[in-house]
């Protein structure tokens, strides 16, 4: 794997791309609404994602998970990462604490 700044980019470029993923419910993207809570590029490019939902048996995990992989193709085609392993969380739990004060003001959610 790349040295630590370089995999630290990978990193931060992983994270810009999550922002392109929309919440279908909510129509703010993932990292704005505090979803995700961890990015890590191992060894292997690999870059892992763990994140949670708002709520417990989301109908619509699926469709998030997908919109991620699909988030990722430039980073995969171009080489930059391998794959990408989405892990969703219960622990700890979301709470509107953790959304950006952008995604608060776009839902009108008092900061």
């Amino acid at each position: 794997m790349p040295e630590t700044e370089e995999k630290r980019e990978l990193e931060e470029r992983v994270w810009a791309e999550l922002e392109n993923v929309i919440d279908p419910e909510l129509g703010i993207d993932i990292v704005n609404l505090g979803l995700v809570y961890t990015v890590t590029v191992d060894d292997d490019r690999q870059a892992n994602i763990e994140m949670t939902l708002t709520a417990m048996g989301c109908p619509l995990a699926g469709t998030i998970v997908n919109d991620i992989n699909f988030a990722m193709n430039d980073l995969k085609e171009y080489g930059e990462i391998s794959e990408v392993d989405v892990d969703i969380v219960w622990n700890p739990p979301w709470s509107k604490d953790k959304m950006s004060r952008y995604a608060k003001i776009a839902l009108g959610i008092p900061d």
